[in-house]
């Protein structure tokens, strides 16, 4: 008699490489990998986020969202999902966040090092009336004044070239963070440069919004509904 396949936990990795869905252990509904957030158990028995899809061993996808995954801790779904007793601490939600803001902190810092990144409020204003950009970047806690004028040229830009807003304002990194990635001080302002690494941070970036954001999708109401 051949075994059925779990639903719940995919094979490891190397044989799920060419997966693009998964079903969502809390929700039970099957979306895209790119709106889900691999995790698999270490070593010492703990629930780890494998945001890069390659650490090794079984894998149970929970939808990216905070709330989501708190809602896994509370119902125990990843004792459930494993089918053993495994720690999943209460701070797994806010540990995932920080970890998603890691991984965009260090894709900024791999495209500022390939020089795909403009810093600086005047530098900022210039690369956005002369460069093809391809994101404008502000501190979460910048001052609103800044942020505003940028925005209009931004605005004034694509009124002249006729285009539509395409280009990307993304305000999920606070100043400190920001710092932490270009290597200096009170970066309130950037500018992305079109590039392959520039396309790796707006990834990055997307999957954190939609952490903060998705439960706007109410995935997280229907997985407390089907208790």
């Amino acid at each position: 008699m051949l075994a059925l396949a779990d639903p719940d936990l995919d094979n490891g990795p190397r044989t799920e490489r060419s997966a693009t869905m998964r079903m969502c252990a809390v929700s039970r509904e099957v979306r895209p990998i790119g709106e889900l957030i691999r995790f698999v158990v270490s070593p010492q028995g703990e629930v780890v986020p494998d945001l890069k899809r390659k650490l090794p061993g079984r894998g149970l996808w929970v939808s990216a969202s905070r709330q989501t995954v708190a809602e896994a801790v509370r119902r125990n779904q990843f004792s459930k999902g494993f089918k053993r007793e495994i720690r999943a601490k209460a701070t797994l939600p806010a540990d995932t966040e920080a970890l998603l803001v890691r991984s965009a902190t260090e894709a900024l810092a791999m495209a500022a090092k390939a020089g795909r990144v403009v810093s600086g409020f005047g530098k900022v204003e210039d690369t956005l009336k002369a460069s093809e950009t391809a994101a404008l970047i502000h501190a979460s806690d910048g001052a609103a004044d800044g942020i505003r004028k940028l925005d209009a040229i931004l605005r004034q830009r694509g009124e002249k070239r006729g285009e539509s807003p395409v280009i990307a304002v993304v305000n999920v990194l606070t100043s400190e963070e920001l710092d932490l990635a270009l290597g200096r001080s009170n970066v309130i302002h950037a500018a992305l440069l079109a590039g392959p690494a520039s396309k790796t941070f707006l990834s990055r970036c997307q999957i954190l919004v939609r952490y903060r954001m998705a439960d706007d999708d109410k995935t997280a109401d229907a997985a407390r509904n089907s208790d």
